[in-house]
């Protein structure tokens, strides 16, 4: 289970510079005692660090952000300092591969029994397991996260960085069964953001068709120079 008080292995250590100081207190330091580390790894040596987060303050901010902070601590052993990157993501799967594209191992940073909901078949352990892989092939446009319990669910609209796609742009739609204890995680494939984004809405309004499927299926290569992808972006109004 994971641990109620939040263990950075921060003691003793400083952060790198004033920059860093403000932007950790922003990103985490504020909120700490509501973050849940989800999974975390850390290197043998303890220079690096990484987690899967849980932020439970979110669910009294801004209505629809996202829940999950992907945090990598990297220490100087030598100098006592401390830098860091951090990000804030939609789905568990989005998370790992931020972290993973970062160093951390895959195998170490999945989400231990227990933790969280379960998949509730294949196709979503799938679909999950090619997100932790191929994360860094797409970019991040919007994300709504609904923690109801009656109706939770998470949309998601991603971009293909490779142009030469079929599909260039992703919904990914989590519903979560909380009697159940699982979730069910689906792709869709659209050839346009309104298009994408207009299927979000109507799963908003209670009101969305079945995804289109993404035909066919490829496993992207990033194109040499693509950008990286866009961090997540919070709604207007909140800042860190």
């Amino acid at each position: 289970m994971p641990s109620s008080e939040l263990d950075l292995r921060l003691d003793g250590f400083d952060a790198a510079d004033e920059r860093t100081e403000e932007a950790f207190r922003h990103a985490i330091g504020i909120e700490q005692d509501m973050l849940t580390a989800l999974a975390e790894h850390h290197t043998p040596n303890g220079s690096d660090s990484f987690y899967v987060l849980h932020n439970g303050a979110v669910t009294w901010g801004v209505p629809g952000e996202p829940q999950l902070v992907a945090l990598h601590l990297r220490r100087d052993l030598q100098a006592n300092k401390f830098r860091f990157e951090s990000a804030e993501l939609p789905l568990p799967a989005m998370a790992q591969s931020w972290l993973i594209r970062r160093g951390c191992p895959q195998d170490a940073i999945r989400l231990p029994p227990g933790v969280g909901t379960a998949p509730a078949d294949e196709s979503t352990r799938t679909l999950e397991q090619r997100l932790m892989s191929d994360g860094d092939h797409f970019a991040l446009l919007r994300s709504y996260t609904d923690d109801d319990p009656d109706n939770a669910f998470t949309v998601v609209v991603l971009r293909a960085l490779d142009e030469r796609s079929p599909a260039p742009f992703r919904v990914l739609h989590e519903e979560v069964d909380t009697g159940a204890w699982t979730h069910t995680l689906r792709e869709g494939g659209f050839d346009s953001f309104d298009e994408a984004l207009h299927w979000c809405e109507d799963r908003l309004n209670g009101e969305a068709d079945p995804l289109p499927p993404v035909r066919p299926a490829v496993r992207f290569t990033q194109p040499s120079g693509a950008p990286a992808p866009a961090p997540a972006q919070r709604p207007p109004g909140r800042s860190r």
